[in-house]
């Protein structure tokens, strides 16, 4: 089993698409990328701690290839907006792929060039490609949101616009 990492905006809205694929071991909801030891929701969701909401997900690269998981990354973001992903805004929202080898850091920059390349943008792709650092899980009333809270989910989910953008970038991919 390997490692994934990924900041996509709000981690509750990153975990639904990996979940319960073949090969997917896991996915935590989290924080990465920033100074501050052992961080709560309530510090991060400041912007002053350098942290981006992240999901880790453990996969089986056998059954499910990491390129893949980098292909539906992409398809959940704007790789275009630095100040965070759809209706929420700051730092911590940011995109971002962090990768745990060598192999993976190719990849994703591959991945970034084909999605630049690809025409769907006419801004710059801003996702940054760094280098793993430690996850921090997020508090357990964060894992698997949008199971324990589903009119919750569904409601802030709807009115973030993150759907229509996939819809308007992605459908037919």
């Amino acid at each position: 089993m390997q490692k994934a990492t990924f900041a996509g905006g709000c981690f509750w809205c990153m975990v639904t698409p990996f979940e319960e694929l073949p090969g997917i071991g896991g996915i935590l909801s989290g924080y990465s990328g920033g100074h501050v030891e052992n961080p709560t929701y309530e510090v991060v969701k400041t912007g002053a701690t350098g942290h981006y909401e992240v999901v880790e997900i453990t996969f089986d690269p056998q059954l499910f290839p990491y390129e893949r998981l980098l292909e539906l990354y992409w398809q959940q973001i704007d790789p275009t907006d630095d100040g965070g992903q759809f209706h929420d805004r700051g730092s911590q929202y940011r995109t971002a792929i962090f990768y745990h080898n060598e192999a993976q850091e190719k990849l994703a920059l591959e991945a970034k060039e084909k999605v630049a390349a690809s025409g769907k943008f006419q801004k710059a792709i801003v996702t940054e490609i760094l280098p793993a650092q430690t996850f921090y899980p997020a508090e357990e009333y964060h894992q698997g949101y949008h199971k324990k809270n589903k009119d919750d989910y569904k409601a802030d989910r709807a009115k973030s616009g993150r759907d229509e953008f996939i819809d308007q970038h992605w459908n037919g991919e």
